[in-house]
């Protein structure tokens, strides 16, 4: 007959699983929450090509200069084109034009629904912002410069989302450092938006209801609205490409280490002077006499035969001469 053992589990040992466990959950959480932090670029879809598209018409007043196409739907009016320069094309209410509409439609909700987010106050001026998801359950204000800093990552995105309204004053900037590009900027705007006279701002601004654009302000980027008009008065729209890569700055010209200079004329290490006398004992060559080893010999003057002209050693000899003849002279 077998007895059954009951086997009991070491209290330390569950105890020491149920901690290893836990750490593992919450790895995995820290995990989860670093991958989720950064945000990802907004797809514009057909959009993307846009440098303003409205709902309900574009108002232009002066010279106006436009990179990218235009359009406006389901009002398809357009007042002042005359006075626009555009890069792109007007497609006006076309089927182009409906498409990109509801691209957009696409990528407002997109950008609406970014995070986890970041809390930022009425007005941005003053602020040095890393790339992620800020948001403002009012209304978000620039009065001076604000600056986005890409720490070097061309790829950095930055989503701004507005409870309300987006209005710069007068004169106020975006400034782009360290690798930030304008084409990873979006503004998700939830009433309508406002850049001030002379201001110079960043990004593609998708706005609810209207934009506009006061007299002299720039945009690099594009001014999407959902279901208002745009209306612009002496601005410049540029719509930016992407760079995958940091800038690097190349010199304007390189030297090569294997540079050689040749020169025009080689002197042989063979060249020899034969002197015309040789003097033996305690001959002693005067200073004026003397020739160098640094003097230029021409090639011609080598030649035993053709001395003429070459420079001649004459030795002055001081005391007896020996003759070899057993006299003395």
């Amino acid at each position: 007959m077998r007895t059954s053992r009951i086997r009991r589990s070491n209290p330390l040992v569950v105890a020491g699983r149920s901690v290893a466990a836990l750490a593992v959950v919450g790895l995995l959480f820290l995990v989860g929450s670093s991958a989720v932090a950064a945000p990802t670029a907004v797809g514009l879809g057909t959009a993307g090509s846009f440098g303003v598209l409205a709902g309900s018409g574009i108002t232009n007043t002066g010279p106006t200069t436009i990179t990218g196409d235009i359009g406006t739907f389901p009002t398809t009016s357009i007042t002042g084109a005359t006075s626009l320069t555009l890069s792109g094309t007007n497609h006006g209410g076309d089927s182009v034009t409906q498409g990109a509409k509801t691209d957009l439609v696409t990528a407002y909700t997109t950008a609406a629904g970014e995070g986890p987010t970041t809390a930022i106050p009425a007005d941005l001026v003053g602020m040095t912002l890393v790339p992620g998801v800020y948001s403002s359950a009012a209304a978000i204000g620039l009065s001076g410069v604000l600056t986005l800093d890409g720490a070097g990552d061309p790829s950095a995105v930055w989503v701004f989302q507005a409870g309300s309204t987006l209005i710069t004053g007068s004169g106020s900037r975006v400034v782009l450092l360290n690798g930030a590009q304008s084409c990873h900027v979006y503004w998700q705007v939830g009433s309508s938006s406002t850049l001030g006279t002379s201001s110079t701002f960043v990004g593609t601004i998708m706005a609810l209801t209207s934009i506009s654009l006061q007299h002299g302000a720039q945009l690099d980027g594009r001014a999407l609205a959902r279901n208002g008009a745009v209306t612009l008065d002496s601005n410049t729209i540029t719509r930016s490409a992407c760079s995958t890569s940091t800038s690097t700055t190349t010199p304007t010209s390189t030297a090569t280490s294997t540079l050689t200079t040749t020169p025009t004329s080689t002197a042989t290490s063979t060249l020899t002077t034969t002197p015309t006398s040789t003097a033996t004992s305690t001959l002693t060559t005067t200073p004026t006499s003397t020739a160098t080893s640094a003097s230029t010999t021409t090639p011609a003057s080598t030649s035993p035969s053709n001395r003429t002209g070459a420079a001649q050693i004459t030795a002055v000899p001081r005391g007896p001469v020996d003759t070899g003849d057993d006299s003395i002279g």
